[in-house]
């Protein structure tokens, strides 16, 4: 971590992402923009490390804005 927060859209076709376009804005995860880059650019994670590495970060963001009540259920 290098004390940034971004963030970093799911990188999957089933999220949205197509070329030119990036996935829903509901399909995010708060990453540092050293791990963001990692996670787009990078070549120390294999593809399936990629995807659970945002998946992972992802459920951990939702749960912590649910959890702030920065989003809720009506």
């Amino acid at each position: 971590m290098d004390g940034t927060v971004v963030a970093a859209h799911s990188n999957q076709g089933r999220d949205g992402k197509g070329r030119g376009l990036k996935a829903n804005d509901y399909r995010i995860a708060a990453l540092c923009f050293t791990c963001h880059a990692e996670l787009d650019q990078g070549r120390a994670m294999s593809r399936e490390e990629r995807l659970n590495m945002w998946e992972d970060a992802h459920r951990a963001t939702m749960g912590w804005l649910f959890e702030n009540g920065v989003i809720g259920v009506l």
